[in-house]
């Protein structure tokens, strides 16, 4: 079943899954290290209504309480996990990164923007609506995170952040560790302004900036989140080969998938979903 999706590019980085009628997004290279299971929901497949119609998970958009349990349920099951085994972050744009022990198991992290841990069953849970997710899986130590980096996250590396969190905590070595950049918003559809893009002249390397960015005629920027993802996680010391970038754009694809940009904040989030299977 083809959920009719637009894509940017031929590249096959997603395959589109449905289990019990429950769409979603996977990753055959984070498939491929076998110690995972994973997904990224779309607006499809749930029972809440009105703006965070149908599949939302998240408490901060307003939905009914009990139709977000309901879609946990169901996105859980989808994905082969349990939804009390979900761990969540508060997202407020940081470059937080938190630690999820046993202990920490269904809780919710506040003003925090990226999880990694090394405990089995766990399911790290992150929310966007075009902010970019990140994956990290590290199987050699057999740890993962998942962060969330808007351009605030971005510019400030978030991904690398993340990277050196697991290799402190884990021991992981960057270029042990396969990682994806998610479903977020395209450079064609990403309009910023010139404060922005100075960050990013600040931050990234001048040689970077005709592939991060270009200047139009109302002076205007349009920005690449992804190709930017791309580098900081090259920067961390992941391979290239190891990077799976997304060719999804949640602004091209509104009727399948939340996007500010497309909505404002009238909307539902959606969810990444990252868990180490049982040894």
């Amino acid at each position: 079943m083809s959920l009719g999706l637009r894509y940017k590019n031929e590249k096959h980085i997603f395959d589109e899954k449905v289990v019990n009628g429950i769409p979603f997004l996977s990753y055959p290279m984070l498939e491929d290290t076998g110690i995972v299971k994973h997904g990224f929901s779309t607006r499809l497949g749930g029972v809440s209504t009105g703006p965070c119609a149908t599949m939302n998970i998240s408490t901060t958009r307003g939905d009914d309480p009990e139709s977000i349990e309901e879609n946990r349920r169901r996105i859980a099951s989808a994905i082969g996990v349990r939804a009390e085994d979900f761990t969540y972050t508060h997202q407020t744009h940081t470059t937080n990164v938190a630690v999820v022990t046993k202990e920490d198991r269904g809780r919710q992290f506040m003003e925090t923007d990226g999880l990694v841990t090394n405990v089995p069953g766990i399911c790290l849970v992150t929310f966007y609506a075009d902010c970019v997710p990140l994956f990290f899986v590290d199987p050699v130590h057999r740890a993962i995170g998942l962060s969330h980096s808007g351009w605030k996250g971005t510019v400030h590396k978030m991904g690398k952040v993340t990277a050196e969190r697991m290799r402190d905590e884990f021991g992981t070595d960057p270029a042990q560790m396969t990682a994806a950049i998610g479903p977020s918003i395209c450079r064609e559809c990403y309009e910023v302004s010139e404060d922005v893009i100075e960050q990013f002249r600040e931050n990234f390397r001048e040689e970077l900036w005709s592939e991060l960015f270009y200047r139009k005629e109302n002076g205007k920027y349009q920005l690449d989140l992804w190709k930017a993802n791309q580098a900081v996680l090259m920067e961390a010391g992941i391979p290239e080969e190891r990077i799976a970038v997304t060719n999804v754009c949640t602004h091209c694809n509104p009727d399948i998938l939340f996007s500010h940009r497309s909505t404002g904040v009238k909307r539902g989030n959606l969810s990444a979903f990252l868990a180490l299977k049982p040894t």
